[in-house]
């Protein structure tokens, strides 16, 4: 774990330094897959905006809980421009939705919490068939990526 979360700390120490990170990403990698789906528009310019590109296409792996243009579309306009233009909380809202490992919909479903990159815990739990992730549903599991899996929710999640 201590490893895991160093790698990623230098990840990000490496793009902040060299100013990256607003690229566009491509391939199989987690960032490659926001890219290239529509329905993450807004979670792409928020991970641009965070510079979190380079760290999102490293190797990982990384469990990624991502919320949708409509999962954004819930925050009110005025707060989502002011999370968009404060990069240092951008980023700590971002790596709330991270969760260090490959975690499937099957080992999600056994566990009441889970340690995001942040630092803090999200809590995890069963409503019906439905899992949840704090207060947002899981829409869509186990979207593979070559450096992790993601699985789509439907509100952003704030630590």
């Amino acid at each position: 774990m201590k490893n895991i979360i160093l790698c990623i700390t230098l990840l990000l120490t490496s793009t902040a330094v060299a100013g990256g990170g607003s690229t566009v990403p491509s391939g199989t990698t987690i960032a490659g897959v926001v890219s290239n789906d529509p329905n993450f528009s807004t979670l792409l310019a928020a991970v641009q905006a965070a510079g979190l590109v380079e760290t999102l296409s490293g190797p990982g792996p990384f469990t990624v809980f991502a919320p949708t243009n409509a999962a954004f579309a819930k925050i009110p306009q005025a707060d989502l421009d002011a999370l968009l233009n404060d990069r240092e909380k951008l980023r700590a809202v971002l790596l709330y939705h991270v969760v260090p490992g490959r975690v499937t919909a099957a080992q999600v479903m056994n566990l009441t919490t889970a340690k995001t990159v942040n630092g803090a815990n999200v809590n995890v739990s069963m409503m019906g068939s439905s899992v949840m992730i704090n207060d947002s549903t899981v829409t869509q599991a186990d979207i593979r990526a070559s450096n992790g899996v993601i699985h789509v929710i439907d509100t952003v999640l704030m630590p």
